[in-house]
C-alpha cells in the first residue's frame, strides 16, 4: 500500500462499546466524562494512524485543544454509544479532528445523536517528545473546503493564546459558606497520576483528565442544584502543559454563571510533580450542566448568591457567553429549517 492510499485509508475510524453501570450515576445516565474519554481515544487513534504514514521519527498524537461540545441527547446503561471520527485539516503541525456520537437502543435498532465534537491534535516525536512532528497533507473535496479548515484553525490558535493569558489562582472557599453561593459548592479533587492513566512517554491521556473535569463539575452542579444532573455542553477545554506519571493533579469547580435552566461551571486543573512540587496550570474549560426532575425533565436552577467583585466579573463573563451560545443555536436552527 502506497503511502497516499494508507493516508487515505487512516482518514476514518468508527468505535462503539456498550454503556455499563460503572459509566453511568446513580440515576442512569452516563457521564459526560465517559463520552469525552470515548471521543478522546478516536481521535488520538485516528490523528497518531495518519502522522504515521510518512518516513521518519515514529510518532504520537498529543491533544491540545476540544471545541465547544454540544451533547444533544442522554446516554443510558444499555446503550451502545458508536463514535465515528474523521480528519477535517491538517496544518503544518496539527490535525483537526471531527467526531460524531450515536447512541444505540439494541433492543429497538433506534439510533440518536448523543454528542459532535471537534478536537486539535499536534504530533510528538517517540525520539524525541519535546519535538512537534509535520502533518502528512489531506487531500479536500475543494479549495473552500480547505479555507474553511484554515479559518477554524486561526480562530482556535488566537483563542488558545488568549486563555492562556487569563490564567488566575483558585482560593479555597470559606467555612461555613451560605446555601447557593459559589463558596457552598466549590469542590475539588485530588489524584495522583499512575501508569494506567498514562499513554506512551508516560504523558497522562487527554480522556483521563477530562473525565476528571465532568466529575467534579457534576459534582459541583449536584450541590448547587441538589438533583440529577447531567452535562449540556463543554465550552472549548484548553490543554496548556502536558501532565506526567507521577504527578499530582488537583481538579477544582466552581459556579460561575446560572441562567433559569443550566449552570455553568469553571473547571481547572492544576498539577505538579512529586519532586518539584510546584503548581502548574495544566487544563482549563467551562462544563454547562441542567438540572433535571425522576423522569428526566429540566428542572429550574436556584440562583447563584454573588458575593464581591471577582465573582460578579465571572458571572457577567459568564452571561455573556450564555447568550452568545444562546445566538448561536438559533442561528444554527434557523439554518436547519
Amino acid at each position: 500500500m502506497s503511502a497516499l492510499e494508507m493516508r487515505e485509508a487512516s482518514s476514518s475510524l468508527q468505535l462503539c462499546r456498550i454503556m455499563m453501570p460503572d459509566d453511568a450515576n446513580i440515576m442512569g445516565n452516563v457521564h459526560g466524562g465517559t463520552i469525552l474519554k470515548m471521543i478522546e481515544e478516536a481521535g488520538a487513534i485516528i490523528c497518531t494512524r495518519h502522522c504515521n504514514t510518512q518516513n521518519g521519527d515514529r510518532c504520537l498524537a498529543a491533544l491540545v485543544r476540544v471545541e465547544k461540545t454540544e451533547f444533544v441527547s442522554p446516554v443510558f446503561i444499555g446503550e451502545v454509544v458508536h463514535v465515528s471520527a474523521e480528519i477535517t485539516y491538517a496544518s503544518k503541525h496539527s490535525l483537526e479532528i471531527q467526531v460524531k456520537v450515536m447512541a444505540e437502543n439494541i433492543q429497538t435498532g433506534a439510533k440518536k445523536l448523543a454528542n459532535k465534537a471537534t478536537l486539535w491534535y499536534v504530533p510528538c516525536s517517540l525520539q524525541n517528545p519535546n519535538k512537534v512532528m509535520e502533518v502528512p497533507p489531506i487531500k479536500y473535496a475543494s479549495a473552500e473546503q480547505e479555507e474553511e479548515g484554515k479559518r477554524r484553525y486561526e480562530a482556535q490558535k488566537k483563542e488558545r493564546q488568549e486563555t492562556k493569558a487569563r490564567i488566575e489562582e483558585v482560593f479555597p472557599p470559606p467555612p461555613n459558606p451560605e446555601l447557593h453561593t459559589v463558596g457552598s459548592s466549590q469542590s475539588s479533587l485530588i489524584q495522583l497520576m499512575g501508569p494506567s492513566d498514562c499513554i506512551l512517554h508516560d504523558h497522562v491521556r487527554g480522556g483521563t483528565i477530562m473525565k476528571l473535569m465532568d466529575e467534579v463539575a457534576g459534582i459541583v452542579a449536584a450541590r448547587h442544584c441538589n438533583t440529577n444532573i447531567v452535562t449540556a455542553s463543554v465550552d472549548a477545554i484548553n490543554f496548556h502543559r502536558t501532565i506526567k506519571k507521577g504527578c499530582v493533579v488537583t481538579v477544582t469547580g466552581r459556579v460561575t454563571f446560572v441562567s433559569n435552566r443550566s449552570i455553568e461551571i469553571e473547571v481547572l486543573v492544576d498539577a505538579a510533580s512529586m519532586e518539584e512540587k510546584e503548581k502548574y496550570r495544566a487544563v482549563s474549560a467551562f462544563f454547562t450542566f441542567i438540572s433535571l426532575d425522576k423522569d428526566n425533565k429540566p428542572l429550574p436552577v436556584p440562583p447563584l448568591k454573588i458575593e464581591g467583585e471577582e465573582e460578579q466579573k465571572r458571572y457577567d463573563e459568564g452571561n455573556a457567553r450564555y447568550l452568545r451560545n444562546k445566538a448561536k443555536r438559533l442561528e444554527e436552527k434557523k439554518r436547519q429549517q
